[in-house]
């Protein structure tokens, strides 16, 4: 017995020790990523820009990933808090489920920096991200463009919940609002391109008659038009939202129509000079946008 309780003390001592060896001893200030997923190439993109920035400006960065789950995100916040980081750059999974996840911050004294999606509650110090409701009105006007106003309209939605489904649908619906399109489907796919595929694979067999499809992001986007080649529906006009190298290959070579481009590296850069001014003493805005544009052929 007193051998094995000299084995605990001695695993308590070390365990004390390590906690204290944080890179605080060097001087160096840490910046918490907490990104809702890595299998996304925009995400995976955001976080190469973080990094990046960090990296010139002397951070060092702890990445955490919410693997798509709010529950995952919630634990991942609560992880971040014990880890020395001086501030946090919070990418929620759902904009109302992130409420939890910012009030662990707030109460452990912790800045929050929302980015690409807000959160829907907690006290948040700034939001960066691309105007998704501008990019959403973009792509409405390409349609009426390119169809005259008229035609058979799909809608592949987002996580529900996300402000990123919320602003680019809301976009969306501002933009065709004086047309005369008829949208025929609007469902989730969760951002996803396996579930893009399958859901516009059951809308082609249900309406059929489909003209243009707007997908709320890129994987959706490059799913749907999988769907549609595989029923020989190549003339439909497929419009995705990020800009991915994927979809920008696709659109280059005529399988999509277009792609609203976000620039996930600049709005990485962006975040971390804001924490950055924000470590500093500076005041930042409370939203702080980043320009988008349109990718055709």
């Amino acid at each position: 017995m007193r051998k094995f309780l000299s084995i605990i003390m001695t695993i308590i001592l070390s365990s004390t020790l390590l906690v204290g060896c944080t890179s605080k001893d060097d001087g160096i200030q840490k910046i918490g990523f907490i990104v809702s997923t890595l299998n996304n190439p925009f995400f995976v993109d955001l976080k190469i820009g973080i990094e990046k920035k960090a990296k010139e400006l002397g951070y060092e960065v702890v990445v955490l990933d919410s693997q798509n789950d709010p529950a995952k995100e919630v634990s991942n916040m609560e992880d971040i808090t014990v880890k020395d980081v001086d501030i946090v750059l919070l990418n929620p999974v759902d904009s109302d489920s992130a409420i939890a996840s910012v009030m662990i911050a707030n109460n452990s004294d912790l800045p929050v920096i929302t980015v690409d999606r807000a959160a829907n509650g907690g006290e948040v110090v700034s939001h960066i991200a691309s105007d998704n409701i501008a990019g959403g009105e973009m792509a409405a006007s390409y349609l009426i463009e390119q169809l005259g106003g008229k035609g058979n309209i799909v809608e592949l939605e987002g996580i529900a919940g996300s402000s990123a489904t919320r602003d680019r649908g809301q976009g969306f619906k501002n933009g065709i609002k004086n047309s005369e399109f008829n949208s025929v489907a609007k469902q989730s796919a969760d951002f996803d391109r396996t579930k893009g595929l399958s859901v516009m694979e059951n809308i082609i067999q249900s309406k059929g008659d489909i003209d243009a499809v707007f997908a709320q992001n890129d994987e959706m986007a490059l799913g749907a038009q999988k769907a549609l080649e595989d029923a020989k529906m190549n003339d439909v006009l497929v419009v995705g939202f990020d800009a991915t190298d994927d979809a920008v290959d696709a659109v280059k070579a005529g399988e999509m129509a277009a792609t609203v481009a976000q620039q996930p590296m600049l709005i990485g850069e962006v975040a971390v000079n804001a924490a950055h001014k924000l470590l500093s003493g500076q005041k930042i805005e409370s939203f702080i946008p980043v320009d988008l544009k349109l990718i055709t052929k």
